[in-house]
């Protein structure tokens, strides 16, 4: 029979073993985003974002992809991701099947953001209202700018969607539809502003073949949510340190600016559930958000 120092001795041992235990065995907070943009983009970027808040939180932290913007939803609701970057619509979406969740930080940027419709040169095509006996796509179905805030100014400009010629498209991400457009597939689309400018800037749109010819009044967009589970699990005022973390990104220092530069955005700022209240009351409208 073991004498107590032996047990002592075998206890202290035991919550040594447990203390120095390798991070990967802890729960991880797991992070995701909905895929509005080419999967190796995503990758790449939530890969730092993953690491940064890793080291700003002290805990580890996962990045999971999802396959579309209904995924990170469900997933979302189920606490199989415990903090996404949404689109307006999709956050809503979120908050509205998880008491608790709430809207923690957004980039500069989203404070007032905006939707693009591009069409190939030459189309003819210079306002919404030409857009009547055309073609069209949208993103993803559940995509703010490629989709919700879109067919709220489209939709009354044509006097009905069903003016379009045939139903829209949904390419399912704002590169695909700038893809489909430049190809003469669909002869109008809209998407993200923001994409639009980055791949302008980054030469991999033909400007010769597609442009602009209309963009949307500015409404709030992207967001990041956490689920309230992570708060249960990681200790009370979580939310706040992930907030903190998320707005003390520096674009000062390289690293960080790098993260901040795959975003498209200068600083990330506070924000609130209520910025979305325009958002909520058009997805009611179009019957993206069940009344």
């Amino acid at each position: 029979m073991p004498s107590i120092s032996q047990l002592v001795r075998g206890a202290l041992l035991a919550a040594l073993l447990t203390a120095c235990r390798p991070a990967e065995q802890q729960h991880a907070l797991v992070i995701s985003a909905i895929p509005d943009q080419d999967p190796e983009k995503l990758q790449r970027l939530y890969g730092k974002v993953s690491m940064y808040l890793s080291g700003a939180l002290h805990v580890p932290v996962e990045y999971r992809p999802v396959t579309d913007y209904t995924a990170s939803v469900i997933a979302f609701k189920t606490g199989d991701l415990d903090l996404v970057w949404y689109g307006g619509l999709t956050g809503v979406q979120a908050r509205l099947q998880v008491p608790g969740a709430h809207a923690l930080a957004q980039r500069d940027i989203d404070t007032a953001f905006h939707a693009v419709f591009i069409t190939r040169q030459g189309s003819g095509i210079r306002s919404l209202a030409d857009l009547k006996g055309h073609t069209f796509t949208f993103g993803s179905e559940m995509s703010t700018s490629g989709r919700l805030m879109p067919q709220f100014y489209l939709g009354p400009a044509i006097g009905g969607m069903e003016n379009l010629r045939g139903a829209p498209g949904f390419s399912g991400s704002h590169d695909k539809t700038i893809a489909l457009v430049t190809a003469g597939t669909y002869d109008a689309g809209a998407l993200n502003a923001q994409v639009w400018k980055s791949r302008i800037a980054d030469h991999t749109v033909d400007t010769t073949k597609v442009a602009v010819f209309y963009m949307t009044p500015a409404f709030h967009d992207y967001h990041w949510v956490l689920n309230p589970a992570a708060e249960q699990r990681f200790g009370a005022g979580f939310g706040d340190k992930v907030r903190a973390a998320l707005l003390a990104l520096d674009p000062s220092d390289p690293t960080q600016k790098e993260i901040l530069d795959l975003f498209g955005a200068h600083r990330f700022v506070e924000t609130a559930d209520s910025n979305y209240i325009q958002i909520e009351r058009v997805a009611r409208a179009i019957g993206a958000v069940a009344n």
